[in-house]
């Protein structure tokens, strides 16, 4: 193996990161939607059908979430979810992490629960 591959294996993310609209798709699809923002975020505004862990309590809460499933975490900008999404990928569960988060949701005219 190259040193370029081992570093670049290194430093890959366990997760996929996607699109408002792909994590909408795959929401419709039967992934969960993972809200990690705390609880006057989630009050201001969060997706519909979204779960909601703030990503302080993840590691104490994260067998609520159904195995099998694809989660695809979310906050306000994509930054605390991308350590969500790091933390779900290392306990072997398949998931995905909203670019953008909230803000990309909203830009890209999803709806919007209060």
């Amino acid at each position: 193996m190259s040193f370029t591959k081992w570093l670049t294996g290194l430093f890959a993310k366990p997760y996929r990161t996607v699109s408002a609209a792909e994590a909408q798709q795959l929401q419709s699809g039967g992934a969960i939607l993972l809200d990690v923002r705390e609880q006057h975020e989630w009050r201001a505004g969060h997706a519909p059908k979204a779960r909601h862990i703030p990503l302080g309590q993840l590691s104490a809460r994260s067998a609520e979430l159904p195995t099998g499933r694809t989660v695809v975490t979310v906050c306000q900008s994509g930054m605390r979810s991308a350590q969500a999404a790091r933390y779900l990928a290392a306990e072997g569960r398949e998931v995905a992490n909203l670019s953008g988060g909230m803000h990309a949701w909203s830009r890209a005219g999803l709806p919007v629960t209060r």
